[in-house]
């Protein structure tokens, strides 16, 4: 069991070869500077760097990267066209889809998750910009590290002497080989919200839990911090209304918080909430960025403990880092409860690999089974 992912920084490996990363895009300054980050990472490498999807497409067997960093607008064959073709010739290829941010490139970037991509990351939009941006390296970098390193333990390894040593059924060996997670009880106290965090992979297991959620957003308010830029969340706001039949949007500033809606929070800040005499409302800011990310999880998650003190219930998806463990620590001391995503379903097990591991967790659930105990828990079952 690998629990690197639990740490915000992801540790470079030393046991295995580099990374080996595909570079596509029809930019000579975007290539070259990814390439140059890339290149100066000790657990990675620049297997190639092409001009076209055309390009990726014919020399994918050639190059035979692990990550391919695909923009969406390119001549000859476009990312979103290129994608299929690549993924048809080698399936477990992680593909990281680049692209600046316009309301139609966010359109395209989430039907590219659709049709398999891993993940997507904003351009910055001009070339001055590019040269000091150091997020968007940041950002890039932990994307590749992070989702290399998961599709390097799906590749099977000899096992450790410990583990090789042990017998009995694979559920009993993974049992001895694991550290045991500390599962805490459900609070006491109905749940009268729901709080979302979650990061990486975050849109598509947002989309699959709304579609189950519909009798409980009917009765009870639902907040998500997503970590995404503008625009973006215009669109996942747009896509969680079609997937769960009910009214959602980016939050704004000063609105009241009501049960049937679910509020986003807008890429580019965060989203507290706060008491104003009888109603609860939206406080928006454009404060620093909180572990890396803005909007973040945790502001949202403490604030809440102050509005509903133990009755929150809240939810940590996948995604990469630590964010939400803070702000899920607040609630727990509140006396309300948190459940994370399982390894074995998130894209990344950062985020709610963070949570388990810190103890604050009521439940660690496989994506699919999260939207069932959450209806049982908003319907009095405690258990």
């Amino acid at each position: 069991m690998s629990v690197a992912l639990v740490n915000p920084v992801c540790p470079k490996s030393t046991l295995q070869e580099p990374l080996r990363v595909m570079v596509v895009d029809d930019s000579v300054v975007i290539r070259g500077l990814i390439s140059r980050w890339v290149g100066s990472e000790p657990d990675m490498m620049v297997a190639g760097s092409l001009r076209t999807g055309r390009d990726a497409v014919n020399q994918l067997e050639r190059i035979n990267p692990d990550v391919a960093v695909l923009d969406i607008e390119m001549p000859e064959l476009d990312g979103i066209s290129a994608l299929p073709q690549l993924l048809a010739k080698k399936r477990d290829l992680i593909i990281i889809m680049a692209s600046t941010l316009t309301r139609r490139n966010a359109e395209i970037s989430f039907k590219a998750l659709s049709l398999g991509a891993s993940d997507y990351i904003p351009k910055p939009e001009s070339t001055r910009e590019l040269t000091a941006a150091e997020t968007f390296r940041h950002d890039l970098i932990q994307k590749i590290r992070h989702l290399g390193a998961k599709l390097r333990r799906a590749v099977p390894a000899s096992p450790a002497p410990s583990v090789a040593r042990t017998r009995g059924t694979p559920a009993e060996t993974a049992a001895i080989a694991q550290p045991q997670l500390m599962r805490r009880a459900f609070g006491a106290q109905m749940p009268r919200v729901l709080l979302i965090g979650s990061s990486t992979g975050g849109p598509q297991a947002l989309m699959a839990l709304a579609a189950d959620i519909g009798p409980l957003i009917d009765r009870f308010p639902v907040l998500i911090t997503q970590h995404m830029p503008p625009t973006f969340t215009t669109i996942l706001a747009e896509h969680l209304a079609r997937s769960s039949h009910r009214p959602a949007h980016e939050a704004v500033d000063g609105e009241i918080v009501k049960a049937g809606q679910i509020y986003l929070a807008p890429g580019g800040r965060h989203m507290r909430v706060v008491r104003h005499g009888a109603e609860v409302m939206i406080a928006l800011d454009d404060g620093p960025a909180v572990n890396f990310c803005k909007p973040a999880v945790d502001p949202l998650f403490t604030s809440a403990t102050e509005v509903w003190q133990g009755s929150v219930m809240s939810v940590i998806l996948t995604g990469m880092g630590s964010d939400g463990t803070r702000g899920g620590k607040d609630i727990v001391a509140a006396g309300g409860s948190v459940i994370a995503q399982d390894e074995a379903t998130s894209v990344v097990w950062g985020m709610p690999g963070a949570a388990a591991h810190a103890g604050i967790c009521a439940a660690v659930l496989p994506l699919n089974q999260i939207a069932p105990k959450l209806l049982r828990l908003f319907s009095g079952d405690r258990s």
